[in-house]
């Protein structure tokens, strides 16, 4: 029997996606990644912001079209937006043969035997249910890098966010689950660990009574064949002195560190429910900068939140000069329904959102370009994904670049490569967000 798995949104929705893979495996499925072999789909969905909502809505309709046409036997949804829509699934696709909401991934394999036999399944555990205690998944990166979730859902109740009505409160993953996980990994050969949650610094703080994220570090790093742990979704009001210390001193901990960071007017994030004012994360920033000098940070600003003045535009393009940020992406405000912004007055009017939007990425392109050329002449090691075919070339990661919201660096070697070998490379070139390199002694094992 051929199953086809679509996974859409974020990271953290993909580790459930690799968990249901690892249980339909055990159930003798076959993996195809074409829909016109499938018989069955599981669309595991997203509905974070406006344009999710609107991928995972027509994907969901694109496929049931082959339900329609006889050519698929089951059609399953999964996911938030599963979660926040049973009801209109249900109802306006009737092709959908089982709908599984955000705590009920366990329920896979008995769905998919259902709409096989039939049966039509909704499957809806509370949201704040435990964290589950599976660690097997099928690796769905390559193998080289994986990521490790480590805390389910969110207490920060932002204004604009959807995540825990449809993820629930923070819960935190066992460390010894997450060191097991993580040792699994590593014995299938997964070299890098990206740490991922909806806030993966207050990890440790419901289970134990303090945050633990600096220990859990510690543990991972002594995993023999990992190489790189990296961080994100680390939020300003959370970082403490010690996880400084630690990503400073553990030499497998990436200099990298991925910020939400959404404004800088404190008017705007007062009302988006923010626990940070401008001046507190200049303070972090000039922190980080000073006890980790090659550090690189990321982040993320949302433009047109409702009542942004020009003002605070101005404010917000003033710190990202400022602030200098490697990388830097920006989200136009998506209003949400059921979320607090979505009913607040002075609503932004779409064309002003987008040119806002614009006009801090044509900043962070200059600031971004003109790193990129401080890089050439650096030795650093990097992680190779893959060859350009056709060339003495190949395709890597710095530990300046997390997968697939990144940079990329294009390595010149006449040394055969594996993706996942780490080499050193001699940077030679910039190229817009991107680096040039060769290699310039041996790789590293």
């Amino acid at each position: 029997m051929n199953l086809l798995f679509i996974s859409l949104g974020c990271d953290k929705n993909l580790v459930d996606t690799e968990k249901m893979l690892g249980l339909l495996g055990h159930e003798g499925y076959t993996f195809v990644d074409d829909e016109t072999q499938a018989d069955v789909i599981v669309i595991n969905t997203c509905c974070f912001i406006g344009d999710a909502k609107e991928e995972s809505i027509n994907t969901i309709l694109e496929m049931a079209e082959l339900k329609k046409e006889g050519r698929l036997k089951a059609l399953i949804v999964t996911g938030c937006l599963a979660q926040r829509y049973k009801n209109e699934i249900t109802t306006e696709i009737p092709e959908v043969d089982a709908v599984l909401g955000t705590t009920s991934y366990e329920e896979i394999a008995g769905a998919v035997r259902k709409a096989l036999g039939g049966e039509k399944t909704l499957s809806f555990e509370n949201i704040d249910a435990p964290v589950s205690e599976r660690t097997e998944r099928l690796v769905t990166t390559g193998g080289h890098y994986a990521f490790l979730k480590i805390a389910e859902g969110c207490d920060k109740r932002c204004t604009y966010c959807i995540i825990p009505y449809l993820r629930g409160k923070y819960r935190s993953v066992p460390m010894e689950q997450l060191v097991r996980e993580a040792n699994e990994l590593a014995d299938k050969g997964v070299k890098e660990l990206i740490l991922v949650a909806q806030e993966t610094t207050l990890y440790g703080k419901d289970l134990y009574g303090e945050k633990k994220l600096p220990e859990l570090l510690k543990r991972l790093a002594k995993i023999p064949g990992i190489q790189w742990i990296r961080l994100q979704y680390c939020y300003p009001e959370e970082i403490t002195d010690e996880l400084i210390e630690t990503i400073r001193t553990e030499e497998k901990v990436c200099h990298y560190l991925d910020i939400p960071i959404q404004h800088a007017s404190d008017a705007v994030l007062r009302r988006m429910g923010r626990r940070t004012s401008n001046a507190e994360i200049r303070e972090l920033i000039g922190k980080l900068r000073r006890e980790i000098p090659d550090i690189a940070l990321r982040t993320t600003m949302i433009s047109g939140f409702p009542g942004e003045t020009e003002e605070d535009h101005e404010i917000l393009m003033e710190f990202v000069d400022d602030m200098e940020f490697e990388r830097l992406g920006v989200f136009a405000y998506s209003p949400e329904e059921d979320t607090p912004a979505y009913s607040f007055e002075n609503q932004v009017p779409e064309e002003v959102k987008e040119d806002r939007r614009a006009e801090i990425m044509e900043l962070q392109q200059d600031i971004a370009f003109e790193k990129s050329e401080d890089m050439i002449g650096r030795v650093l090691d990097v992680m190779i994904e893959g060859k350009i075919a056709d060339e003495n070339a190949y395709v890597g990661r710095t530990y300046m670049d997390s997968p697939n919201v990144d940079g990329l660096i294009f390595v010149n070697t006449g040394y055969s490569l594996m993706s996942g070998d780490f080499v050193r490379v001699r940077v030679t070139g910039a190229q817009e967000y991107d680096l040039i390199g060769e290699v310039c002694d041996e790789f590293t094992e």
